[in-house]
């Protein structure tokens, strides 16, 4: 039962996903910034509402009230495709994902992507190319979005941790924006790489928001990591039973 409910999802997005695409496409020359990117988002609540009726998946939301009201740089876990496109689905503004330039060279959902005013990474910049990203994401805050990274960079098994990357922190100072760290527990439902998906609730707990004035990116870094790696504890307990406390021990020295 768990295979087929995996196949007509895996039908869903062959046989949804290219009409969509054609259907942005075609309005989007007629469509300003804002509406592209919400017109682009009803293929998210699509799939989030289809996984649910398919697969079982569904999802609480905690600390809804710690998003801020102005601009943001969030930091979240990443076990899964899930949360890629569940968060522009769930949160109440636009979001804009830092990916690698050559995703818009994707058939449909790059050229999809390309239209939309995200934030895109050119690594044959080299030293330049932070600095366009800095430039990039501060015009999108400036335009009431908030930008969203995982700054494990891949996808992490559950229960495991991944190396945090000082480049979210790093941009949050740079346009000083607050970051909001983000834990949830998607891969119990939703396996990285993995044809099957698994009923049950996806727990996405939104941490209070951590200033970054006067700080370095290392100690931001390490408060992001704490806070997220030790809710991971709390909200999936099970996952890390034995994996020991290291989360908790770095929390202790932030």
């Amino acid at each position: 039962m768990r295979f087929l409910r995996s196949l007509l999802l895996f039908i869903y997005f062959i046989v949804y996903t290219m009409p969509y695409a054609t259907a942005c496409f075609i309005a989007f020359p007629f469509l300003n910034a804002t509406r592209r990117y919400w017109m682009a988002v009803g293929w998210c609540r699509s799939t989030l509402f289809v996984a649910r009726v398919l697969t079982g998946i569904r999802y609480r939301i905690e600390g809804w009230e710690n998003l801020p009201d102005g601009p943001a740089v969030l930091l979240s876990k990443h076990q899964s495709a899930w949360e890629t496109l569940a968060f522009p689905a769930l949160m109440p503004r636009p979001l804009c994902y830092v990916f690698k330039r050559e995703l818009l060279y994707v058939p449909f959902f790059g050229w999809a992507l390309g239209m939309l005013k995200m934030v895109h990474i050119n690594r044959k910049e080299g030293k330049n190319a932070f600095a366009s990203v800095t430039r990039q994401g501060r015009q999108r805050m400036a335009e009431g979005a908030w930008v969203i990274m995982f700054p494990e960079g891949t996808r992490t098994p559950v229960g495991k941790q991944g190396k945090y990357k000082t480049g979210g922190p790093r941009f949050a100072i740079e346009t000083g924006a607050p970051v909001v760290p983000i834990a949830h527990n998607a891969g119990h439902v939703w396996p990285r790489n993995s044809f099957l998906k698994y009923a049950g609730i996806v727990t996405v707990s939104i941490g209070k928001p951590i200033e970054t004035t006067g700080l370095t990116p290392d100690e931001v870094n390490a408060r992001v990591e704490a806070w997220i790696e030790t809710e991971m504890r709390r909200i999936d307990p099970g996952a890390y039973r034995g994996a020991g406390d290291a989360a908790t021990s770095s929390a202790t020295q932030a």
